[in-house]
């Protein structure tokens, strides 16, 4: 998860807590505080995709009165075309299409099944949106069951014949864009999606000459320009525990950060711990040390992305991908000692700027 650590004041301020997400917002709420010498600070928040986002912008210039409503409605778009739980969704109902039937799809949606294309392909499959139907079988999906119980050989068999990326086809034409699926497979873009939707507040606000801003939606972040205090943004990697807590601070410009984590979801059974996080190659949980995954990418989507396929790969797998990408990672492993950080190059790069 991620931290926020506050601009404006000295001490390090996590994120909220598991509790507090939970609170419901009755309105957007908008703060603002300036003066006419100094750029206006204003800030948005709110609750959408089942999360909180907020933003803050160091204006120096007025920004559009219906900014908020603007942003809402950004997010909301994703929420119509890419969610799990709408079946009205532009995603679900994709999923209920017969096979090598093509169904049009709208621009978003076009470009994070070929972003979601990109990082499948270079991950070696690893970050797989058709993974779904193992997710379910594991009881993480949508649909809970009250029955814990760990699937059979045969079951786990039958999951892993319905899932695979290769299988959705992305086609252009003079019309738009079309999708289509050779095999019954279903997406469930939940690596990704919320990476996308911050990305889409960002360029919205980039449009309009906001240059100087943070964006956070459930914990996925993306920066630009200063703080209010005319530095770099300072966020923080939060300790893989669920009592949270500051593990490393990064100072970001200019960049996006997401993180994917195994301690937040999970069950136990026959007091073996089962996690969310599904190995696409066997259909089963992953059982390494590996329990937090950070990256810091120029888009928020990739790094939703890869975060999630650095994660499955497992420590020393995923330090030699990013490495051999440069990519910005930063692996936190659980042992009998307690936590340990391994970094990448890049990510050593950024951490030098924090001192």
């Amino acid at each position: 998860m991620i931290s926020v650590v506050s601009a404006e004041t000295p001490n390090f301020v996590t994120r909220a807590n598991e509790s507090f997400r939970r609170l419901t917002y009755a309105a957007v709420m908008v703060f603002l505080s300036g003066c006419d010498t100094k750029p206006e600070i204003i800030r948005i928040s709110g609750e959408k995709l089942g999360t909180q986002y907020r933003v803050t912008i160091v204006a120096d210039q007025p920004a559009p009165a219906d900014l908020p409503d603007q942003i809402a409605a950004l997010i909301d778009s994703v929420d119509r075309s890419m969610s799990t739980y709408r079946l009205d969704s532009e995603l679900s109902l994709f999923n209920v299409t017969a096979v090598n039937e093509p169904v049009r799809i709208s621009a978003d949606f076009a470009k994070v099944m070929a972003l979601s294309s990109e990082v499948w392909t270079a991950s070696a499959s690893l970050f797989d949106p058709t993974v779904g139907p193992l997710v379910d079988l594991w009881g993480f999906g949508p649909e809970v069951s009250l029955n814990a119980s760990i699937p059979s050989a045969e079951e786990i068999k039958s999951a892993l014949s319905k899932i695979g990326f290769g299988a959705v086809l992305l086609n252009e034409d003079e019309q738009g864009y079309s999708l289509a699926k050779s095999n019954n497979v279903r997406i469930d873009l939940s690596g990704i999606a919320k990476g996308y939707a911050v990305d889409l507040v960002a360029n919205q606000l980039e449009m309009f000459a906001l240059t100087d801003y943070l964006v956070e939606i459930g914990g996925e972040v993306r920066v630009s320009g200063d703080n209010p205090r005319g530095k770099r943004w300072r966020v923080a990697i939060e300790v893989p525990q669920i009592t949270g807590g500051v593990e490393r601070v990064l100072e970001l410009k200019d960049s996006a950060l997401a993180t994917s984590g195994d301690y937040r979801n999970f069950f136990e059974f026959e007091g073996k711990r089962y996690s969310h996080i599904i190995d696409p190659r066997d259909g089963r949980p992953v059982e390494h040390a590996t329990v937090s995954a950070t990256v810091v990418m120029d888009s928020c989507a990739k790094a939703d992305a890869w975060s999630t396929a650095f994660l499955i790969m497992g420590q020393a797998e995923a330090m030699t991908i990013a490495n051999q990408r440069g990519i910005a990672l930063y692996i936190i492993t659980r042992g009998v000692k307690g936590f340990k950080a391994f970094k990448s190059i890049e990510m050593e790069s950024i951490l030098a700027l924090a001192g």
